[in-house]
């Protein structure tokens, strides 16, 4: 059976990757005349506009086989500007083929797709072209590929023998070296092996317009690959692609797992979220513009299918995750300048199909300069948005001025404070913001336990976080290389809604924002430049005055080379300069290189004039409630209103240890000490001493008091509740996974005690550190539960209730905290430690178990 592949084309601009792939469909036997780029007649670029300017624009592919092998081939477009549609074919391929032009050797752009190979971890052929108009030997295009990509390319050469492979690889993997010197012959499967791992990188040379070198490379495919081995777990797709066709919408994707049918409904999430389930009305395979409808299809398959509405590029299907964000991004902006005739909210949503096929183009609608912006790599891109709007729409659109997409990221350490509370409604969140290297981007976190915050809404702040695409606060730019840690916040029993959370944490990024400050990002290129050395002076100065860093990387008495990095906004146009000066022999190629900050910031943020209090959409001011109405309170006010005091040292990275808990404190004093304490503080214990009693003779006639009538006292109990449940083993583990839990179940436990033993019961909980709580009193299942006031203790409303409720009452008291039991016994109050009162409400829970019982019986026996 022969092995099934993807496998992708990828390389620089001019390469001759269209070329090599006329080849190996010629080669394979697919095509029957082999097509040229300067013809117009390749097999794989059908587009008008592919054909105009001869380089490749959409991925596409085709289908052959050889000996051992059926391979899918997907061709990808080797200029910049269209960098994003390579990667995103990367997700799907077994194997890469990197073509390099031998006459250039390895380009900036070259890099970057090893780059991108080395990150989705794709085993690579490297293919060196054009060799017949190289002056190059081929030991020194080895040698350049061992030092620019990896010291792991060896060259395979058409004339080796099998001995003279084996020796060079041996040379090069020690995991050969044995096999030689014993004299055994590699194995073919060991090679494959190393390739699959990426540990061995074999480079192939020849001609692909002469066809020399390409039947060999077939012959490595067919002898150094493995099969992919696929899930077995159920269906698995990839969305990588999609295109209409008239009113037909085509979703292409490569099967990962499981078999998927014709008129099977799939179920799948879209990606604003909602929910799809779709029936597959037809599956095409296709190669090139030509397709074969078939009824199914099983993984390692590449299909077309028709039926789904809402897919996406980049959607994971069934078992499939959603694929990670590219890492090449364009870096301009234009504006659609669209025809008076045309109404921008009627056509807005046509030009959306266009972004459903080209993600990367991130068209928006800019509401405050009213107009459609579209997100592009350079000038090419231009062209053929152009084009593709005027052949779908029949309307002729200009684009403005490029425009640089700028980066913004927190400049320092801040806490960012958002409070939302209108009437009957309450909400407090508090961030951590705090600036992060270069490439991070956006990194979300909570620190918080979950007695302070319940997990849900700590994942509904982190969800809220998520959605948003946040602004900096300079020039209102994307947000990026920032980390941002939940370390605060509070709900609401009754008037917290999941909206209110929304409020709160984005009013807390700004807040923030604003405090730490936020430093301008720009995007920068890296660069090689390649000019006459007559012209190096000049092409020095330029750079210098545009901000670059540079080094010459070789110079001869002919040319020179220079490699370096700079500002996207000065040298955008510096190719048109370079050319002029040079009459032509100067070229320039760029490739993106990253966000580094703002060579000039104060000009950026002068010149867009925006005030990040006058966005009310990321509003930094926060909402609070006095005498039953809200009020704004300005974001550099905040500090002094919020409810909540974080334990962060902003000096540090970690978080400081909270303080010990009020509710649980424990102390070392012994009795005798305790008992002097009280002694000195409230003087002795006065109590009324009995006498001796009297004895009265017969016949002595005694006066004899009067007995006094004696009233029934009331009996209450009053709970220290934090104390109690820190006391009990079962509410303190439960505390540790939660204390609102643990609230909860004591008030349970409670509530069965008080109905069958019919005790008044106060349970009193410590609101010590509520900052401006005003405490709460309510009857919950037939007994009073109390929130102390902030800055009093739970002891202290036990000890003030204690005097309040005097002589008619018979008053006992349940904690473990020794201060109240002294006091207790000072005021002549029965104390009961936390362990004799667990004792009792077991004894309790047993007899309500033997009623209950015994209720059964008796209803049985009736």
């Amino acid at each position: 059976m022969k092995k099934k592949l993807t496998i992708g084309i990828l390389a620089h601009v001019d390469a001759g990757k269209t070329t090599l792939s006329e080849a190996l469909l010629f080669l394979s036997g697919k095509i029957r005349t082999l097509g040229r780029v300067d013809h117009k007649n390749t097999y794989l670029d059908t587009n008008v506009v592919e054909r105009e300017r001869g380089i490749t624009i959409f991925s596409k592919q085709a289908r052959f086989s050889t000996q051992n092998c059926d391979l899918i081939l997907l061709d990808t477009p080797g200029h910049v500007d269209f960098s994003a549609e390579t990667e995103r074919t990367l997700s799907l391929l077994d194997y890469a083929i990197l073509v390099v032009s031998a006459p250039d050797g390895v380009q900036n752009h070259t890099r970057t797709l090893w780059q991108l190979l080395e990150f989705y971890k794709i085993p690579t052929f490297i293919f060196v072209n054009k060799t017949d108009i190289s002056i190059k030997f081929v030991e020194e295009l080895e040698a350049e590929l061992s030092s620019a990509l990896s010291p792991n390319c060896v060259a395979f050469h058409e004339k080796y023998s099998k001995s003279e492979l084996d020796e060079h690889l041996a040379l090069v993997h020690e995991e050969f070296l044995d096999s030689f010197l014993n004299g055994e012959p590699i194995d073919d499967a060991d090679i494959a092996s190393l390739i699959g791992e990426r540990r061995l990188f074999p480079c192939l040379f020849g001609s692909a317009l002469k066809t020399t070198g390409v039947e060999f490379l077939l012959d490595a495919l067919d002898r150094y690959t493995l099969e992919p081995i696929y899930s077995n777990e159920g269906f698995g797709a990839r969305v990588y692609k999609i295109l209409h066709h008239g009113t037909t919408r085509l979703t292409y994707m490569k099967i990962t797992g499981g078999t998927l049918r014709a008129r099977d409904e799939l179920s799948y999430v879209s990606a604003d979220g909602t929910k799809m389930c779709e029936k597959i009305s037809q599956l095409r395979l296709y190669s090139a513009d030509r397709y074969e409808q078939v009824d199914s299809v099983c993984a390692g398959e590449i299909c077309a299918v028709i039926g789904l509405s809402q897919t996406y590029v980049g959607g994971g299907l069934g078992i499939e995750a959603d694929t990670c964000k590219p890492l090449l991004e364009p870096v301009l902006s234009y504006s659609i300048e669209l025809p008076q005739e045309c109404d921008v909210r009627v056509f807005f949503p046509k030009l959306k199909e266009i972004e459903e096929e080209e993600p990367s183009l991130h068209l928006s609608w800019n509401n405050e300069l009213r107009q459609i912006e579209a997100q592009l790599m350079g000038e090419i891109q231009v062209d053929l948005l152009k084009r593709m709007i005027s052949d779908r729409f029949g309307v002729q659109c200009e684009l403005g001025v490029g425009r640089i997409l700028y980066k913004e990221k927190a400049a320092s350490k801040a806490i960012g404070i958002g409070h939302f509370e209108p009437l009957r409604h309450y909400a407090e969140v508090q961030l951590l913001i705090e600036p992060q290297p270069k490439g991070s981007g956006l990194i979300f976190n909570t620190n918080l336990p979950e007695n302070s915050l319940d997990t849900n809404w700590q994942r509904l702040i982190l969800s809220h976080l998520y959605e948003k695409d946040h602004r900096g606060t300079l020039i209102g730019a994307p947000l990026t290389d920032t980390k941002i840690t939940l370390i605060a916040g509070r709900a609401h029993l009754k008037h917290t809604e999941g909206g209110d959370f929304r409020e709160a944490t984005l009013r807390a990024v700004r807040q923030g924002l604003m405090k730490s400050g936020c430093t301008l990002l720009e995007p920068y290129y890296s660069f090689r430049l390649e000019l006459p050395t007559q012209y190096v002076g000049r092409a020095m100065t330029d750079l210098q005055n545009r901000c670059a860093q540079f080094e010459i990387a070789s110079s001869s008495e002919e040319t020179t080379l220079i490699c370096g990095r700079g500002p996207v906004a000065t040298l955008g146009d510096y190719t048109r300069e370079l050319i002029a000066y040079t009459r032509g022999e100067g070229r320039l190629f760029c490739t993106s290189d990253g966000y580094e900050p703002c060579h000039d910031q104060a000009d950026i943020v002068a010149q867009v004039d925006y005030d990040p209090t006058a966005d009310l959409e990321n509003t930094p001011h926060s909402v609070f409630c006095a005498h039953g109405a809200g009020f704004v309170v300005p974001w550099n006010e905040v500090d002094s209103y919020k409810h909540l005091e974080p334990d962060v040292d902003l000096s540090s990275t970690e978080r400081i240890i909270p303080k010990a808990s009020r509710l649980a404190r424990q102390y070392s004093l012994n009795d005798d000490e305790l008992e002097a304490i009280m002694m000195r503080e409230f003087g002795p214990i006065k109590r009324k001493k009995y006498s001796e009693p009297k004895i009265f003779s017969a016949d002595k006639k005694e006066h004899r008091p009067k007995k006094k009538s004696v009233s029934a006292h009331k009996n209450i109990t009053i709970i220290d509740g934090y104390n109690l449940i820190f006391s009990w083993s079962e509410l303190k583990e439960l505390a540790d996974f939660s204390l609102e839990k643990a609230r909860e179940s004591l008030m349970d436990i409670l509530s069965d005690y008080v109905a069958f033993t019919k005790t008044d019961v106060v349970l009193v909980f410590d609101a010590y550190l509520v900052k401006e709580g005003l405490g709460s009193d309510f009857m919950h299942d037939g007994y009073r539960v109390v929130y102390t006031k902030e800055n009093e203790t739970a002891d202290a409303f036990i000890e003030r209730m204690m005097f309040e409720l005097g002589p008619d009452y018979s008053i006992k008291v349940v904690t473990g905290d020794k201060l109240v039991q002294f006091s207790a016994v000072s005021s002549g109050i029965l104390r009961v430690t936390a362990k004799e009162f667990e004792d009792d409400v077991r004894r309790v829970g047993n007899e309500i178990t033997d009623f209950i019982k015994k209720l059964t019986l008796n209803d049985k026996k009736l």
